[in-house]
């Protein structure tokens, strides 16, 4: 007798047509995320499921689910996260092609003031991009391998990487799966939405303008207490100094758009090469650039507003500016 695999209902319920599809709920989602990460699927299962999701967008419920399934995985982390109190979650996972990663001298700023900051990414998965991870190896952050380093280095240094192949090799592998599939999956969503050490205060980045409310209403749903997201500078979440651009803000209680405007009048152009090095300088004050300074004086200031450290745009961005010029020259 032939017996339907389990799996199997998760993607009728997502394939059946434009008059049979609908959304899995919280629910199915948390199910079919815990068989995935468990590896009781097939491959081609697991193909069909992604692509589905992809054709027919993610929503709030299900990316809900598949948070709260990989968060109760027993292989979440090689080892059980200890008290580590954070006051930043930063996700990153976009990668930068046209401009230079400034919002990691934000990050790094906002550390620089005391405030514990906690930042996950994937490198690879796109071709043509320049990473987080990568790039923070040449400015002297190497990635956390454990809980325990990550608590030594937010001691020292109040900021810490882990590469998402640590966090969750099972996310990593499907990440991947990009350059096979040609096409992004939930995987690239969800990823930012982890929030592995239930930091009160998180910040991603999105490319898509979509994208913006639904991480924001799925952070509703997982009782986030105070989240942004940005539309940024290649998905990023670095805010463009040259444009004009909407954060979107949540609570537990409500989801919430905020205008951007500008520093920057002229467009900026892309420089020929992103490296670690010309940031360093930046940061040094041994090269000047007027758009890195604006992005990370912006960016820097929705992140003092996410933080409720002032109560206005302006405020945030004079305070922004004198961290920036009180900086320690040394990272």
């Amino acid at each position: 007798m032939i017996v339907e695999h389990p799996f199997a209902q998760y993607v009728r319920i997502l394939g059946k047509g434009k008059r049979g599809t609908r959304d899995l709920t919280q629910q199915e989602a948390f199910d079919a995320m815990t068989m995935i990460l468990s590896r009781q699927v097939e491959a081609e299962q697991l193909g069909a499921f992604l692509m589905l999701l992809r054709h027919k967008e993610e929503s709030p419920a299900e990316l809900a689910g598949f948070v709260q399934a990989v968060r109760s995985h027993n292989g979440f982390v090689t080892n059980p996260i200890p008290t580590i109190t954070v006051d930043l979650d930063w996700s990153t996972y976009a990668g930068k092609k046209r401009h230079q990663a400034w919002f990691l001298l934000a990050a790094l700023l906002v550390a620089q003031q005391g405030f514990t900051v906690f930042m996950h990414g994937a490198t690879g998965h796109t071709a043509g991009r320049v990473y987080s991870e990568d790039l923070l190896l040449a400015l002297g952050f190497s990635a956390a391998t454990d809980w325990q380093t990550c608590a030594q280095q937010l001691e020292q240094r109040n900021f810490s990487f882990m590469r998402l192949q640590q966090l969750s090799p099972e996310l990593d592998q499907m990440i991947n799966l990009r350059n096979i599939l040609g096409l992004r999956s939930p995987v690239h969503t969800l990823t930012r939405l982890l929030n592995p050490t239930q930091a009160k205060h998180t910040v991603d980045g999105v490319f898509h303008p979509a994208y913006g409310p639904l991480h924001q209403q799925t952070a509703k749903l997982l009782k986030q207490p105070r989240s942004l997201t940005i539309r940024g500078d290649g998905g990023e979440a670095e805010i463009r100094p040259d444009t004009d651009c909407d954060l979107q803000w949540a609570d537990e209680q409500q989801h919430s758009r905020q205008p951007w405007p500008r520093l920057l009048e002229k467009r900026a152009e892309s420089p020929q090469q992103l490296s670690a090095s010309h940031l360093q300088a930046i940061w040094q004050g041994t090269s000047q650039d007027s758009y890195g300074e604006a992005a990370i004086i912006s960016t820097t200031a929705a992140v003092i507003l996410l933080l409720k450290l002032v109560n206005d745009r302006q405020q945030a961005l004079t305070m922004a500016q004198t961290w920036w010029h009180q900086r320690s020259p040394f990272l």
